[in-house]
C-alpha cells in the first residue's frame, strides 16, 4: 500500500447551523498531486485551514505525516508550505528580499537564505525581476514568487489554493509544468484546491470532487469515468450527415432516428453542430448500425467519459439529485466563518 502522508477521518467543521465540511475521509499518498475540486463555498478552503492547524475541527481528526494537525500544529507547519489564492508580499521590498526574509524567519542564516533564494528565483523563472520591488509584479509573477517563497522552507508537502486563477494561458502552462515538476522531480506531495478543471486534469494523479462539504467522488480521472459507466452512464459526441440532404433536415432526421434507440437518455445538439448522447449502456455498436442502415455517414465520434469537466458535471448533478439541490447559502456563511479563522490566523502564526 502506498505511503499515506495526508489523512482525515470523519473530519467535520460547522459554522453555526452550516456544515462547511461534512465527515471528510481522505488519504493522499506521498509524492502525488491531488486535485481538490469544487465550487466556491464547497468547503475546500475550510479543509485546508484544518490541515494547516489554523482552525480547529468541530469533530474528527486530520494528520499530516503522522502528526495530528490540531495538537501538533507547529510541527505540521514546518513540513507544509501554503500558497494562498492571493499571495501577499511586502511591496516595497524586492522579490529577492522577500525570499531572504522568509528564509531567515524559517531559521536560515542570511548567507544560506541568499543562496537558496538565488537558486529558487532561477528555478521559477524570476531571475529577471529578482531585484524589482514586488509591488510591481503581475499576478503571474507573484504566483511564481509565491512558489519560490514556499520552497524557501523546503517543505515535504505544498498546499495550493487556486494557483492558476487569473493567469494568462502561457503563464498557466509554465506554472502547471513547474507544479508537476515539484512532485515528479522533487518527490513533494501537492494538494491543489481549485475549480479550474482543465489545469487540474493536466497535472493531477487523483482528484476529489467536493460539493456542499462532502467528498462525493475520489480517484483517478479514468477510474471515475469508468465508475460512471458501471453506474449506467455512457457519453458520446457524434457528427453524422445524410449525403444529398440539407444540413438542417439531416440533423432533424438524425435526432428522430436516435430517439428510437431505447437506452439513450439524453440527446442534445451542441454549439459546434455535434450531438451529445448519454446512454445507460454502451451503444456504439447499435448506433453505427442505425446510422449505416439509414444512409448516414459518421464524420466524428468521441467518447466523453474521460473528460474531467463531464465527470465533474455528472457527479455534481448526482449530488444535487440526492441532496435536493446545492445549498447556495453556504458560501456566504462559510466565508464569514473563514474570515474569523483568518483573523485569528494573523494573530497566532508567523510567515
Amino acid at each position: 500500500m502506498a505511503d499515506v502522508i495526508i489523512r482525515t477521518r470523519d473530519l467535520v467543521k460547522r459554522y453555526g447551523d452550516i456544515t462547511a465540511v461534512d465527515h471528510l475521509n481522505l488519504d493522499i499518498c506521498r509524492g502525488e498531486v491531488f486535485g481538490l475540486l469544487g465550487p466556491n463555498g464547497a468547503g475546500k478552503t475550510t479543509t485546508t485551514l484544518m490541515l494547516l492547524g489554523l482552525t480547529d475541527p468541530t469533530s474528527g481528526h486530520a494528520w499530516i505525516d503522522g502528526h495530528d494537525c490540531t495538537r501538533s500544529a507547529l510541527t505540521v507547519k514546518k513540513e507544509v508550505g501554503y500558497l494562498p489564492d492571493n499571495v501577499g508580499f511586502y511591496g516595497d521590498m524586492t522579490g529577492r528580499e522577500n525570499l531572504v526574509f522568509t528564509g531567515e524567519m524559517n531559521g536560515l542564516t542570511k548567507k544560506e537564505a541568499n543562496e537558496r533564494a538565488t537558486g529558487l528565483l532561477e528555478r521559477v523563472g524570476m531571475t529577471f525581476a529578482a531585484d524589482r520591488n514586488a509591488g510591481t509584479y503581475s499576478r503571474g509573477m507573484r504566483q511564481r514568487l509565491g512558489i519560490a517563497d514556499v520552497l524557501m522552507k523546503d517543505p515535504k508537502i505544498i498546499i495550493m489554493d487556486e494557483p492558476t486563477l487569473g493567469i494568462d494561458p502561457a503563464g498557466m502552462h509554465e506554472l502547471t509544468a513547474l507544479i508537476r515538476e515539484l512532485s515528479v522531480k522533487d518527490g513533494r506531495t501537492i494538494l491543489i484546491s481549485s475549480h479550474e478543471l482543465y489545469q487540474i486534469q493536466a497535472i493531477s494523479d487523483r482528484v476529489g470532487i467536493f460539493v456542499d462539504g462532502k467528498m462525493i467522488a475520489c480517484g483517478r480521472i479514468g477510474d471515475l469515468g469508468r465508475q460512471l459507466q458501471n453506474e449506467g452512464l455512457y457519453m458520446l459526441d457524434i457528427k453524422a450527415e445524410k449525403e444529398g440532404m440539407e444540413r438542417a433536415a439531416s440533423d432533424s432526421l438524425l435526432q428522430t432516428i436516435l430517439k428510437g434507440i431505447p437506452d439513450i437518455t439524453v440527446l442534445k445538439k451542441q454549439p459546434d453542430g455535434s450531438l451529445h448522447i448519454e446512454a445507460k449502456t454502451n451503444i456504439e455498436g447499435s448506433l453505427l448500425a442505425v446510422l449505416v442502415g439509414n444512409g448516414f455517414v459518421l464524420r466524428e465520434m468521441h467518447e466523453r467519459g474521460g473528460d474531467l469537466d463531464e465527470i465533474y458535471r455528472k457527479y455534481f448533478e448526482k449530488a444535487g439529485e440526492s441532496d435536493g439541490g446545492t445549498d447556495t447559502e453556504q458560501s456566504g456563511t462559510e466565508k464569514h466563518g473563514l474570515k474569523e479563522d483568518v483573523d485569528r490566523l494573523l494573530h497566532r502564526s508567523a510567515k
